[in-house]
């Protein structure tokens, strides 16, 4: 049910809500709120964005690392991502392969050894060659590099900024000290990937934490005997087989009416981010046009689609201004076949409410 299912209220855990999801994408864009936020609000209204960031800082309950994008790991299974950080250094290794990368890196390792934690921005390196749209200084090349692979690690963030440390500084000696090999980590990471989505395909399974490869994953299922090979009808009536924990009937059995509720849902929520799965099961169309000209949009640029209980009715295309105060709906597009009749605007206006106030605005203007 990816935490959507039951009404969003009642006690709360954040960690709990990170540790049931596996992990929390994390991104810049601040529309009402960033997507971290919304994504634990939507499980739990209660939730507010203060309480996210000390879990990475001073806590360090969590680490920040990139699963198919920069997200927030629980440090608890910082031994499971050993893999990732040898896979990703080299991959970004590989890309940024410069003499001044390479003398930049030892720069950026004795200032950082020496000053403590420091962001991009105490760094004043030039970009090499032209000025293309990604291109990147020496010194974010260094950083990058030293990022993923583990050297440095992010120590905490400023408005969104973020600040690198050593690793071992960063990282408690107690998880440091914990090593296995990739057959377990493999293990590991399509067994807990398994048990989050319930059923899955090969590529559903290796798209989860986009860490192991698809081979890896085909292996893994063919020599594991706890596993159930079952079909599902898929949204277009058509018959699929899929994967599953062996207590698949149970869980089956123990899931509850889901919640009439309508939810605003983020476009980075866990539960919408593999768009062939989630057109496959529900028959939604969704896709992120943030980076799609604006004449070639078939929806908007920051477009949540709207679940009610267990179906995608609709999406809408909102934007905050959080100093004049107010939420503004700019765009609105009812699912085919869905009735929104006055008691379903009653719902939605009332999430629209509820949403404003994550982002502490008291004003929602209409079209």
């Amino acid at each position: 049910t990816n935490g959507l299912a039951s009404a969003p209220t009642g006690p709360l855990d954040v960690m709990e809500l990170i540790r049931s999801l596996g992990f929390l994408q994390i991104d810049t864009v601040r529309n009402v709120t960033r997507a971290h936020h919304h994504i634990l609000w939507s499980r739990n209204q209660n939730y507010r964005e203060k309480m996210l960031w000390p879990c990475l800082g001073e806590q360090r309950d969590l680490f920040e690392h990139f699963t198919h994008d920069a997200s927030l790991i629980p440090m608890e299974f910082f031994p499971m991502w050993q893999m990732q950080f040898a896979r990703k250094g080299k991959q970004v290794a590989n890309w940024y392969q410069s003499d001044a990368v390479s003398k930049e890196m030892g720069a950026v390792h004795r200032r950082i050894k020496k000053e403590g934690p420091l962001s991009t921005h105490a760094f004043d390196t030039k970009i090499e060659g032209p000025r293309k749209m990604w291109a990147r200084p020496p010194h974010k090349k260094a950083l990058e590099r030293m990022w993923y692979g583990g050297q440095l690690a992010t120590t905490h963030r400023e408005n969104f900024i973020k600040y690198y440390d050593l690793a071992e500084r960063v990282f408690p000696q107690e998880v440091r000290d914990i090593s296995h090999s990739e057959k377990v980590q493999i293990n590991w990471l399509c067994t807990q990937a398994l048990q989050r989505l319930g059923f899955a395909s090969v590529g559903e399974i290796k798209r989860f934490w986009d860490v192991q490869s698809a081979s890896e994953v085909k292996d893994w299922v063919a020599k594991n005997d706890h596993l159930e090979q079952i079909e599902v009808e898929m949204a277009d009536k058509s018959i699929v087989p899929v994967y599953a924990p062996a207590d698949i009937a149970q869980r089956i059995d123990a899931v509850s009416t889901p919640s009439s509720r309508l939810r605003i849902i983020n476009p980075f929520d866990p539960a919408i981010r593999d768009r062939k799965r989630l057109q496959r099961l529900f028959g939604f169309e969704y896709r992120n046009e943030m980076f799609v000209p604006k004449d070639k949009r078939k929806w908007g640029y920051y477009v949540y689609p709207l679940l009610e209980g267990s179906r995608f009715v609709g999406r809408i295309e909102i934007k905050a201004d959080r100093n004049k105060g107010e939420m503004e709906v700019t765009g609105f597009w009812p699912e085919t076949g869905v009735n929104w009749g006055e008691q379903r605007k009653s719902k939605l206006r009332s999430e629209l409410k509820r949403f404003s106030k994550l982002a502490g605005i008291g004003k929602i203007v209409w079209p």
